[in-house]
Protein backbone atom coordinates (compact mmCIF):
# COMPACT_ATOMS: atom_id res chain seq x y z
CA UNK A 1 0.00 0.00 0.00
CA UNK A 2 1.25 3.34 -0.73
CA UNK A 3 1.42 5.84 2.11
CA UNK A 4 2.22 9.36 3.43
CA UNK A 5 2.40 12.04 1.49
CA UNK A 6 2.91 9.85 -1.47
CA UNK A 7 -0.89 8.13 -1.25
CA UNK A 8 -2.43 11.80 -1.29
CA UNK A 9 -0.68 12.83 -4.57
CA UNK A 10 -0.99 9.47 -6.08
CA UNK A 11 -4.93 9.09 -5.21
CA UNK A 12 -5.06 13.09 -5.86
CA UNK A 13 -3.81 12.23 -9.75
CA UNK A 14 -5.45 9.21 -10.28
CA UNK A 15 -8.90 11.11 -9.72
CA UNK A 16 -8.14 13.76 -11.86
CA UNK A 17 -6.39 11.32 -14.86
CA UNK A 18 -9.60 9.36 -14.55
CA UNK A 19 -12.07 12.07 -14.57
CA UNK A 20 -10.58 13.91 -17.54
CA UNK A 21 -10.58 10.33 -19.26
CA UNK A 22 -14.10 9.98 -18.28
CA UNK A 23 -15.39 13.01 -19.93
CA UNK A 24 -13.73 12.57 -22.86
CA UNK A 25 -14.68 8.96 -23.02
CA UNK A 26 -18.24 10.33 -22.37
CA UNK A 27 -17.83 13.10 -25.38
CA UNK A 28 -17.22 10.57 -28.05
CA UNK A 29 -19.30 11.10 -30.94
CA UNK A 30 -20.10 7.28 -30.80
CA UNK A 31 -20.45 6.64 -27.43
CA UNK A 32 -23.53 9.91 -27.46
CA UNK A 33 -24.86 7.41 -30.07
CA UNK A 34 -24.66 4.39 -28.26
CA UNK A 35 -26.16 5.88 -25.21
CA UNK A 36 -28.98 8.26 -26.71
CA UNK A 37 -29.81 4.95 -28.98
CA UNK A 38 -30.04 2.10 -26.84
CA UNK A 39 -30.36 3.25 -23.01
CA UNK A 40 -33.88 3.59 -22.31
CA UNK A 41 -34.96 6.63 -20.40
CA UNK A 42 -32.28 8.30 -22.34
CA UNK A 43 -32.95 7.40 -26.03
CA UNK A 44 -34.81 11.04 -26.74
CA UNK A 45 -31.63 13.30 -25.96
CA UNK A 46 -29.36 14.41 -28.79
CA UNK A 47 -26.21 13.39 -29.67
CA UNK A 48 -24.15 16.53 -28.46
CA UNK A 49 -20.14 16.82 -28.59
CA UNK A 50 -18.49 19.34 -27.18
CA UNK A 51 -15.65 21.24 -28.53
CA UNK A 52 -13.03 23.68 -27.83
CA UNK A 53 -13.17 25.71 -25.22
CA UNK A 54 -16.71 24.19 -23.92
CA UNK A 55 -14.98 21.43 -23.97
CA UNK A 56 -12.14 22.59 -21.52
CA UNK A 57 -14.71 24.00 -19.40
CA UNK A 58 -16.42 20.95 -19.21
CA UNK A 59 -13.28 18.52 -18.53
CA UNK A 60 -12.17 21.50 -15.49
CA UNK A 61 -15.02 21.41 -13.93
CA UNK A 62 -15.93 17.98 -13.75
CA UNK A 63 -12.20 17.18 -12.19
CA UNK A 64 -13.04 20.05 -9.62
CA UNK A 65 -16.46 18.80 -8.76
CA UNK A 66 -15.29 15.21 -8.28
CA UNK A 67 -11.87 15.54 -7.09
CA UNK A 68 -12.83 18.18 -4.66
CA UNK A 69 -16.00 15.36 -3.45
CA UNK A 70 -13.15 12.38 -3.24
CA UNK A 71 -10.95 14.60 -0.91
CA UNK A 72 -11.74 12.54 2.82
CA UNK A 73 -10.37 9.55 0.63
CA UNK A 74 -6.83 11.17 0.40
CA UNK A 75 -5.65 10.15 3.86
CA UNK A 76 -3.45 7.27 3.40
CA UNK A 77 -6.53 5.56 6.07
CA UNK A 78 -5.95 1.26 5.72
CA UNK A 79 -9.78 0.36 5.26
CA UNK A 80 -12.03 -2.59 4.41
CA UNK A 81 -12.25 -2.94 0.43
CA UNK A 82 -15.88 -2.92 0.64
CA UNK A 83 -15.50 0.03 2.83
CA UNK A 84 -13.66 2.34 0.25
CA UNK A 85 -15.37 0.96 -2.95
CA UNK A 86 -18.89 2.18 -0.79
CA UNK A 87 -17.04 5.06 0.23
CA UNK A 88 -15.96 6.08 -3.22
CA UNK A 89 -19.07 5.51 -5.35
CA UNK A 90 -20.82 7.61 -2.57
CA UNK A 91 -18.58 10.53 -3.44
CA UNK A 92 -18.62 10.39 -7.11
CA UNK A 93 -22.55 10.61 -7.06
CA UNK A 94 -21.94 13.37 -4.37
CA UNK A 95 -19.85 15.26 -6.86
CA UNK A 96 -21.96 14.54 -10.00
CA UNK A 97 -25.33 16.33 -8.09
CA UNK A 98 -23.08 19.11 -7.67
CA UNK A 99 -22.06 19.52 -11.65
CA UNK A 100 -26.02 18.57 -12.12
CA UNK A 101 -26.91 21.40 -9.52
CA UNK A 102 -24.34 23.73 -11.15
CA UNK A 103 -25.78 23.80 -15.13
CA UNK A 104 -28.83 23.10 -13.47
CA UNK A 105 -29.11 27.02 -12.27
CA UNK A 106 -26.65 28.02 -14.87
CA UNK A 107 -23.86 28.89 -12.54
CA UNK A 108 -21.17 27.66 -14.55
CA UNK A 109 -21.02 25.39 -18.23
CA UNK A 110 -23.76 23.21 -18.24
CA UNK A 111 -22.57 19.64 -19.10
CA UNK A 112 -25.00 17.50 -21.35
CA UNK A 113 -27.48 15.91 -19.90
CA UNK A 114 -25.74 12.03 -21.55
CA UNK A 115 -22.19 13.23 -20.90
CA UNK A 116 -23.06 13.72 -17.37
CA UNK A 117 -25.09 10.55 -16.75
CA UNK A 118 -22.23 8.63 -18.86
CA UNK A 119 -19.28 10.28 -17.16
CA UNK A 120 -20.77 9.65 -13.55
CA UNK A 121 -21.02 6.15 -14.90
CA UNK A 122 -17.59 5.55 -16.17
CA UNK A 123 -16.12 6.92 -12.67
CA UNK A 124 -19.16 4.84 -10.63
CA UNK A 125 -16.90 1.82 -11.15
CA UNK A 126 -13.20 3.07 -12.65
CA UNK A 127 -12.47 5.17 -9.03
CA UNK A 128 -13.53 2.79 -6.64
CA UNK A 129 -11.43 0.19 -8.26
CA UNK A 130 -8.95 2.95 -8.02
CA UNK A 131 -8.46 2.91 -4.72
CA UNK A 132 -8.68 -0.07 -3.47
CA UNK A 133 -5.78 -1.01 -5.77
CA UNK A 134 -3.38 1.16 -4.28
CA UNK A 135 -4.29 0.41 -1.06
CA UNK A 136 -3.52 -3.39 -2.65
CA UNK A 137 -0.14 -4.33 -0.73
CA UNK A 138 2.72 -5.70 -3.36
CA UNK A 139 2.54 -9.59 -2.82
CA UNK A 140 6.67 -9.83 -2.45
CA UNK A 141 5.96 -7.34 0.35
CA UNK A 142 6.55 -9.13 4.16
CA UNK A 143 3.25 -8.70 6.74
CA UNK A 144 3.84 -6.09 8.92
CA UNK A 145 2.74 -7.57 11.87
CA UNK A 146 1.99 -5.96 15.69
CA UNK A 147 1.41 -6.78 19.11
CA UNK A 148 -0.92 -5.26 21.10
CA UNK A 149 -1.71 -6.16 24.74
CA UNK A 150 -1.44 -5.59 28.66
CA UNK A 151 0.38 -8.59 29.21
CA UNK A 152 4.19 -8.58 29.10
CA UNK A 153 4.63 -12.94 29.37
CA UNK A 154 1.77 -13.24 27.20
CA UNK A 155 3.21 -11.09 24.91
CA UNK A 156 7.06 -12.32 25.17
CA UNK A 157 5.19 -16.18 24.95
CA UNK A 158 2.76 -15.55 21.89
CA UNK A 159 5.77 -13.35 19.40
CA UNK A 160 7.87 -16.75 18.76
CA UNK A 161 4.72 -17.98 17.62
CA UNK A 162 3.98 -15.56 14.70
CA UNK A 163 5.30 -16.53 11.13
CA UNK A 164 6.50 -13.44 9.92
CA UNK A 165 8.60 -11.16 12.38
CA UNK A 166 7.34 -8.85 14.79
CA UNK A 167 8.10 -4.99 14.00
CA UNK A 168 6.55 -3.72 17.42
CA UNK A 169 4.69 -3.71 20.11
CA UNK A 170 1.88 -1.71 21.74
CA UNK A 171 0.97 -1.49 25.71
CA UNK A 172 0.70 0.68 28.62
CA UNK A 173 3.90 2.48 29.55
CA UNK A 174 5.14 -0.49 32.18
CA UNK A 175 3.12 -3.57 32.24
CA UNK A 176 4.14 -7.00 34.84
CA UNK A 177 3.89 -7.10 38.20
CA UNK A 178 5.52 -5.42 40.93
CA UNK A 179 8.83 -7.10 42.58
CA UNK A 180 7.81 -8.26 45.92
CA UNK A 181 4.74 -9.43 44.94
CA UNK A 182 2.32 -6.99 46.31
CA UNK A 183 -0.68 -6.03 44.06
CA UNK A 184 0.44 -3.26 41.00
CA UNK A 185 -1.54 -0.33 40.54
CA UNK A 186 -3.49 0.36 37.87
CA UNK A 187 -1.99 2.23 34.69
CA UNK A 188 -3.06 4.29 31.56
CA UNK A 189 -4.31 2.62 28.90
CA UNK A 190 -4.97 -0.66 30.88
CA UNK A 191 -2.81 -3.51 32.48
CA UNK A 192 -1.04 -2.92 35.82
CA UNK A 193 2.54 -0.33 36.19
CA UNK A 194 5.63 -2.27 37.43
CA UNK A 195 9.93 -1.22 36.96
CA UNK A 196 10.62 0.15 33.54
CA UNK A 197 13.37 -3.17 34.09
CA UNK A 198 10.97 -5.41 33.13
CA UNK A 199 9.52 -3.88 29.86
CA UNK A 200 13.51 -2.84 28.84
CA UNK A 201 14.65 -7.26 29.88
CA UNK A 202 11.72 -7.87 27.81
CA UNK A 203 12.12 -5.74 24.70
CA UNK A 204 16.09 -6.68 24.51
CA UNK A 205 14.95 -10.69 25.06
CA UNK A 206 12.70 -10.74 21.79
CA UNK A 207 14.40 -8.17 20.29
CA UNK A 208 11.48 -6.01 19.00
CA UNK A 209 11.84 -2.04 18.32
CA UNK A 210 11.55 0.35 21.27
CA UNK A 211 7.27 -0.29 22.28
CA UNK A 212 5.61 1.73 19.73
CA UNK A 213 2.70 3.46 22.34
CA UNK A 214 0.36 2.42 24.53
CA UNK A 215 -3.45 1.21 23.65
CA UNK A 216 -4.47 4.70 23.28
CA UNK A 217 -2.79 5.33 20.10
CA UNK A 218 -3.87 1.66 18.11
CA UNK A 219 -5.78 3.86 15.36
CA UNK A 220 -2.88 5.70 14.21
CA UNK A 221 -0.16 3.26 14.83
CA UNK A 222 -2.30 1.21 12.15
CA UNK A 223 -2.32 3.60 9.76
CA UNK A 224 1.30 5.07 10.30
CA UNK A 225 3.03 1.65 9.75
CA UNK A 226 1.16 -0.16 7.59
CA UNK A 227 -0.23 -3.18 9.48
CA UNK A 228 -1.32 -5.75 8.13
CA UNK A 229 -1.76 -8.65 11.08
CA UNK A 230 -2.59 -7.41 14.88
CA UNK A 231 -1.56 -10.12 17.50
CA UNK A 232 -3.72 -9.63 20.83
CA UNK A 233 -1.79 -10.34 24.05
CA UNK A 234 -4.34 -9.59 27.28
CA UNK A 235 -4.38 -10.92 30.34
CA UNK A 236 -8.54 -11.09 30.06
CA UNK A 237 -10.10 -11.49 26.68
CA UNK A 238 -13.57 -10.25 27.96
CA UNK A 239 -12.41 -6.84 28.81
CA UNK A 240 -12.99 -3.72 27.16
CA UNK A 241 -9.37 -3.04 26.03
CA UNK A 242 -9.57 -6.36 23.98
CA UNK A 243 -12.93 -5.80 21.96
CA UNK A 244 -11.76 -2.05 21.32
CA UNK A 245 -8.45 -4.01 19.92
CA UNK A 246 -10.76 -6.12 17.83
CA UNK A 247 -13.06 -3.02 16.21
CA UNK A 248 -9.81 -0.81 15.19
CA UNK A 249 -8.62 -4.08 13.55
CA UNK A 250 -12.37 -4.01 11.92
CA UNK A 251 -12.70 -0.81 10.94
CA UNK A 252 -9.23 -0.50 9.47
CA UNK A 253 -8.98 -3.92 7.37
CA UNK A 254 -6.14 -5.40 9.74
CA UNK A 255 -6.41 -9.24 10.30
CA UNK A 256 -6.51 -10.25 14.23
CA UNK A 257 -4.78 -13.22 16.04
CA UNK A 258 -5.67 -14.20 19.53
CA UNK A 259 -3.83 -16.97 21.25
CA UNK A 260 -5.94 -20.41 20.96
CA UNK A 261 -7.14 -19.98 24.44
CA UNK A 262 -9.04 -17.12 24.31
CA UNK A 263 -11.03 -19.02 21.74
CA UNK A 264 -14.28 -19.66 24.06
CA UNK A 265 -14.54 -15.78 23.93
CA UNK A 266 -14.04 -14.70 20.52
CA UNK A 267 -15.29 -16.22 16.95
CA UNK A 268 -12.16 -17.91 15.59
CA UNK A 269 -11.75 -19.23 12.23
CA UNK A 270 -12.19 -23.41 12.31
CA UNK A 271 -9.53 -24.24 10.17
CA UNK A 272 -6.75 -23.11 12.34
CA UNK A 273 -4.53 -25.51 14.17
CA UNK A 274 -1.46 -23.42 15.23
CA UNK A 275 -1.39 -21.75 18.67
CA UNK A 276 -2.76 -18.62 17.24
CA UNK A 277 -5.80 -18.18 15.59
CA UNK A 278 -7.31 -16.12 12.85
CA UNK A 279 -10.69 -13.95 14.73
CA UNK A 280 -13.33 -13.60 12.11
CA UNK A 281 -13.97 -10.26 12.38
CA UNK A 282 -15.98 -10.18 8.98
CA UNK A 283 -18.01 -14.06 9.39
CA UNK A 284 -19.88 -12.40 5.91
CA UNK A 285 -19.04 -13.22 2.70
CA UNK A 286 -17.76 -9.90 1.01
CA UNK A 287 -20.75 -10.36 -1.32
CA UNK A 288 -23.07 -11.96 0.96
CA UNK A 289 -22.29 -8.74 3.20
CA UNK A 290 -23.46 -6.36 -0.12
CA UNK A 291 -27.10 -8.22 -0.54
CA UNK A 292 -27.45 -8.35 3.39
CA UNK A 293 -26.97 -4.13 3.40
CA UNK A 294 -29.15 -3.59 0.26
CA UNK A 295 -31.57 -6.31 1.83
CA UNK A 296 -31.63 -3.70 5.10
CA UNK A 297 -32.13 -0.55 2.90
CA UNK A 298 -35.20 -2.01 1.07
CA UNK A 299 -36.45 -3.51 3.67
CA UNK A 300 -36.42 -0.26 5.79
CA UNK A 301 -37.49 1.72 3.19
CA UNK A 302 -40.57 -0.29 2.26
CA UNK A 303 -41.29 -1.10 5.70
CA UNK A 304 -41.31 2.86 6.80
CA UNK A 305 -43.26 4.04 3.62
CA UNK A 306 -46.29 1.33 3.96
CA UNK A 307 -46.64 1.52 7.77
CA UNK A 308 -46.32 5.32 8.24
CA UNK A 309 -50.32 5.28 8.62
CA UNK A 310 -50.46 2.37 11.18
CA UNK A 311 -47.51 3.97 13.08
CA UNK A 312 -49.15 7.01 13.51
CA UNK A 313 -52.33 5.62 14.66
CA UNK A 314 -50.15 3.47 17.23
CA UNK A 315 -48.46 7.26 18.43
CA UNK A 316 -51.59 8.62 19.37
CA UNK A 317 -52.98 5.75 20.49
CA UNK A 318 -49.78 5.59 23.23
CA UNK A 319 -50.48 9.49 23.69
CA UNK A 320 -54.18 8.63 25.05
CA UNK A 321 -52.99 6.22 27.12
CA UNK A 322 -51.29 8.27 29.41
CA UNK A 323 -48.66 10.40 30.22
CA UNK A 324 -45.30 10.08 28.72
CA UNK A 325 -43.62 10.69 25.30
CA UNK A 326 -44.77 8.73 22.68
CA UNK A 327 -41.05 6.92 22.11
CA UNK A 328 -39.01 5.15 24.52
CA UNK A 329 -35.08 4.82 23.79
CA UNK A 330 -32.69 3.03 25.20
CA UNK A 331 -28.85 2.83 25.18
CA UNK A 332 -27.81 -0.81 23.48
CA UNK A 333 -24.95 -2.81 22.38
CA UNK A 334 -23.93 -2.91 19.15
CA UNK A 335 -20.66 -4.69 17.36
CA UNK A 336 -17.65 -4.70 19.17
CA UNK A 337 -19.23 -2.80 22.54
CA UNK A 338 -19.69 0.09 20.72
CA UNK A 339 -23.32 1.63 21.92
CA UNK A 340 -26.06 2.84 19.71
CA UNK A 341 -29.69 4.28 20.77
CA UNK A 342 -32.56 2.45 19.80
CA UNK A 343 -35.88 3.91 19.49
CA UNK A 344 -39.87 1.86 19.96
CA UNK A 345 -42.69 2.68 21.14
CA UNK A 346 -43.69 3.53 24.54
CA UNK A 347 -45.13 0.43 26.47
CA UNK A 348 -44.58 1.20 30.10
CA UNK A 349 -45.32 3.42 32.49
CA UNK A 350 -42.06 5.67 32.70
CA UNK A 351 -40.66 4.84 35.75
CA UNK A 352 -36.95 3.81 37.16
CA UNK A 353 -35.94 0.63 34.78
CA UNK A 354 -34.17 -2.87 35.96
CA UNK A 355 -31.37 -4.23 34.48
CA UNK A 356 -32.91 -7.40 35.87
CA UNK A 357 -34.45 -9.18 32.60
CA UNK A 358 -38.08 -10.05 32.82
CA UNK A 359 -41.05 -12.05 31.65
CA UNK A 360 -43.69 -9.38 30.14
CA UNK A 361 -46.83 -11.04 32.06
CA UNK A 362 -44.51 -10.14 35.75
CA UNK A 363 -44.01 -6.66 35.23
CA UNK A 364 -46.40 -4.35 36.42
CA UNK A 365 -45.88 -1.00 34.40
CA UNK A 366 -46.71 -2.07 31.26
CA UNK A 367 -49.93 -0.34 29.72
CA UNK A 368 -53.06 -1.05 28.30
CA UNK A 369 -51.65 -0.31 25.02
CA UNK A 370 -47.62 -1.65 25.33
CA UNK A 371 -49.30 -4.67 26.29
CA UNK A 372 -51.09 -5.55 23.10
CA UNK A 373 -47.95 -3.75 21.00
CA UNK A 374 -45.56 -6.43 22.66
CA UNK A 375 -47.78 -9.13 21.74
CA UNK A 376 -47.88 -8.22 18.12
CA UNK A 377 -44.17 -6.91 17.93
CA UNK A 378 -45.87 -3.69 16.57
CA UNK A 379 -43.74 -1.53 19.71
CA UNK A 380 -40.70 -2.25 17.58
CA UNK A 381 -41.35 -0.55 14.17
CA UNK A 382 -39.36 2.92 14.79
CA UNK A 383 -36.20 0.57 14.46
CA UNK A 384 -37.09 0.93 11.19
CA UNK A 385 -35.31 3.90 11.30
CA UNK A 386 -32.21 2.38 12.72
CA UNK A 387 -31.78 -0.16 10.30
CA UNK A 388 -31.89 2.66 7.30
CA UNK A 389 -29.03 4.15 9.26
CA UNK A 390 -26.84 1.59 9.16
CA UNK A 391 -26.99 0.94 12.89
CA UNK A 392 -28.66 -2.18 13.02
CA UNK A 393 -29.91 -5.17 10.27
CA UNK A 394 -32.83 -6.71 9.95
CA UNK A 395 -31.64 -10.15 10.67
CA UNK A 396 -29.19 -10.47 13.94
CA UNK A 397 -28.62 -10.68 17.49
CA UNK A 398 -30.96 -8.84 19.52
CA UNK A 399 -29.15 -5.56 20.77
CA UNK A 400 -29.07 -6.02 24.44
CA UNK A 401 -29.60 -2.76 26.77
CA UNK A 402 -26.15 -2.04 28.20
CA UNK A 403 -26.87 -2.08 31.82
CA UNK A 404 -28.26 -5.66 30.82
CA UNK A 405 -25.41 -6.65 29.17
CA UNK A 406 -23.17 -6.90 32.68
CA UNK A 407 -25.76 -8.89 34.65
CA UNK A 408 -26.54 -11.38 31.16
CA UNK A 409 -22.34 -11.44 30.98
CA UNK A 410 -22.06 -12.99 34.58
CA UNK A 411 -24.82 -15.81 33.83
CA UNK A 412 -23.38 -16.54 30.77
CA UNK A 413 -19.15 -15.99 30.33
CA UNK A 414 -19.24 -16.21 26.19
CA UNK A 415 -22.04 -13.41 25.78
CA UNK A 416 -19.97 -11.70 23.72
CA UNK A 417 -19.46 -13.48 21.15
CA UNK A 418 -22.99 -12.10 19.91
CA UNK A 419 -20.48 -8.37 19.29
CA UNK A 420 -19.59 -9.89 15.81
CA UNK A 421 -22.28 -9.03 13.98
CA UNK A 422 -24.83 -6.01 13.73
CA UNK A 423 -27.81 -6.15 15.62
CA UNK A 424 -30.74 -7.07 14.12
CA UNK A 425 -34.82 -6.45 14.54
CA UNK A 426 -35.34 -9.95 14.42
CA UNK A 427 -33.01 -12.99 14.39
CA UNK A 428 -33.18 -16.76 15.42
CA UNK A 429 -33.29 -16.55 19.07
CA UNK A 430 -36.23 -14.71 18.32
CA UNK A 431 -38.24 -16.66 16.08
CA UNK A 432 -37.89 -19.81 18.85
CA UNK A 433 -38.74 -17.86 21.64
CA UNK A 434 -35.79 -17.37 23.59
CA UNK A 435 -35.30 -14.88 25.29
CA UNK A 436 -33.22 -12.89 27.65
CA UNK A 437 -34.51 -14.51 30.78
CA UNK A 438 -32.77 -17.93 29.37
CA UNK A 439 -29.54 -16.31 28.43
CA UNK A 440 -27.73 -19.65 27.65
CA UNK A 441 -30.75 -20.69 24.76
CA UNK A 442 -30.76 -17.10 23.41
CA UNK A 443 -26.82 -17.17 23.06
CA UNK A 444 -26.72 -20.94 21.26
CA UNK A 445 -29.64 -19.75 18.70
CA UNK A 446 -27.40 -16.51 18.14
CA UNK A 447 -24.03 -18.30 17.59
CA UNK A 448 -26.12 -21.05 15.41
CA UNK A 449 -26.74 -18.03 13.24
CA UNK A 450 -23.36 -16.27 13.29
CA UNK A 451 -22.35 -19.84 12.12
CA UNK A 452 -24.97 -20.51 9.33
CA UNK A 453 -25.53 -16.86 8.27
CA UNK A 454 -26.45 -15.83 4.85
CA UNK A 455 -28.62 -14.13 2.70
CA UNK A 456 -31.43 -17.05 2.37
CA UNK A 457 -31.03 -17.77 6.01
CA UNK A 458 -31.80 -13.90 6.17
CA UNK A 459 -35.00 -14.88 4.14
CA UNK A 460 -36.24 -17.64 5.93
CA UNK A 461 -36.00 -16.02 9.66
CA UNK A 462 -38.03 -13.08 7.87
CA UNK A 463 -40.41 -14.89 6.52
CA UNK A 464 -40.90 -16.92 9.63
CA UNK A 465 -40.98 -13.99 11.76
CA UNK A 466 -43.48 -12.22 9.31
CA UNK A 467 -45.77 -15.14 10.02
CA UNK A 468 -45.45 -15.16 13.69
CA UNK A 469 -46.11 -11.15 13.56
CA UNK A 470 -49.59 -11.87 11.29
CA UNK A 471 -50.61 -14.97 13.98
CA UNK A 472 -50.32 -12.57 16.61
CA UNK A 473 -51.99 -10.04 15.40
CA UNK A 474 -54.63 -12.20 14.08
CA UNK A 475 -54.66 -14.24 17.67
CA UNK A 476 -55.22 -10.47 19.65
CA UNK A 477 -58.31 -9.43 17.04
CA UNK A 478 -59.97 -12.41 17.81
CA UNK A 479 -59.84 -11.77 21.24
Amino acid sequence: MVTGWKYRVVSALGVILLTAGAVLAANHRVSQWVFTTYVPLFNRLEVIVLTGESLYWAIALSVLAVAGSLSPLYKPQPRRVLDTAFLAKKRVLVGGFALATLGYFKWSHRLPRATLVMTIGLLAVAIPAWFVWIRRRPTSEPGRTLVIGDDLTQIERVTPSVAVPVFGYLCPSTVGASDDGSPADPAADGGVTAGNDAAIEFQNTIGVPPRLGGLSRIRSVLVEYDVDTVVLAFRRADRAEFFGALDACHEHGVNAKVHREYTDNVLVSTSDFGELVDVDLEPWDPLDHLFKRAFDVVFSIVGLVVLAPLMLAIATAVKLDGPGPVLYSQERTAGFGDTFRVYKFRTMAPDEESAVPADDEENGRITRVGRTLRKTHLDELPQLWSILAGRMSVVGPRAAWVDEEQVLERDTPTWRKRWFVKPGLTGLAQINDAKSTDPNAKLRYDLEYIRRQSVWFDLKIVIRQLWKVLEDVYAVVRR
